[in-house]
């Protein structure tokens, strides 16, 4: 399954390529800083990125001096949800719509911010072999995987240009099987991310399918701190982010789809936060 590959590796393997040579969790004296990566809709099992999130961790530990540190890596809100309430996270890697539905609960702060290319969720589109727009859709079934989080869809992905009600929803539960549903005829349209976009044009009978809706660029993934997080580990945790590919001369970051990571104050965040309500 190509989409499996290409949306869960590279953001994986991105973060062994920010760490140099530590290999294994930072172990010692005194409390535990804890790290969560939440990327909602990842494919594959977090199971393959748990090693590259350790390594990140350890290397986070050694740049920033902390005792200890461990970190896990989730693809579901309810579980990151069970891992914030049993280890009271420092920091945390999240996708946006996480981001939005946690911040108010959680009191989450943006220091940061992640762009990881074919990982998915930075834009999103409705596509079709039949209708000739969104109107042609209206009415008929759309099928989708994004579809669990209606407050984020129809107000940051649509900008209330479209209301989940006004279909006829089929649920799915992974990226190729939502654009399998439009091309073997089960639903008129589908709605997708920009990963799942990518992948079309590698896919048979695909040939006939076209955007007929488009939503506006979003920001990355968010780096946020949690209150645990005490001021001044924090503000050298955030001023150690945008050190980490900013004299990548071999092109590693790059190589592993790293397109960006630096400290932010969450100004590019705004307009979502609007849009969503906060």
């Amino acid at each position: 399954m190509r989409v499996s590959v290409i949306a869960m590796v590279p953001f994986a393997i991105a973060l062994a390529a920010v760490t140099g040579s530590a290999t294994a969790f930072a172990e010692g004296d005194g409390p535990s800083v804890s790290i969560l990566v939440l990327k909602e809709h990842g494919v594959g099992s977090p199971a393959l990125a748990q090693p590259y999130l350790d390594k990140f961790v350890a290397l986070a530990a050694e740049l920033n001096d902390w005792p200890s540190a461990k970190g896990e890596y989730y693809v579901s809100r309810s579980a990151a949800e069970a891992f914030i309430g049993a280890q009271h996270p420092h920091y945390g890697i999240l996708s946006l719509a996480a981001f939005l539905g946690l911040k108010d609960k959680y009191h989450l702060e943006i220091i940061g911010q992640v762009a990881v290319s074919l990982v998915g969720g930075r834009q999103y589109s409705i596509i079709s072999q039949s209708a000739p727009d969104l109107a042609g859709c209206k009415g008929k079934t759309l099928a989708s995987d994004h579809a669990d989080d209606v407050r984020f869809i129809e107000r940051v992905v649509a900008r209330n240009e479209f209301k989940l009600s006004e279909f006829t929803m089929m649920q799915t539960q992974r990226p190729l099987q939502t654009i399998k549903k439009v091309l073997n005829g089960e639903a008129v349209c589908a709605l997708i991310d920009d990963a799942q976009l990518a992948e079309l044009p590698h896919l048979d009978g695909a040939s006939g399918v076209h955007t007929v809706w488009q939503g506006a660029q979003l920001p990355p993934m968010a780096v946020v701190a949690f209150p645990a997080a005490p001021a001044t580990e924090r503000k050298r945790f955030e001023d150690n982010l945008s050190k980490v590919c900013a004299d990548d001369s071999h092109g590693a970051c790059g190589e592993v789809g790293i397109v960006s990571l630096s400290a932010t104050r969450g100004e590019d965040y705004a307009a979502a936060l609007a849009a969503y309500g906060h």
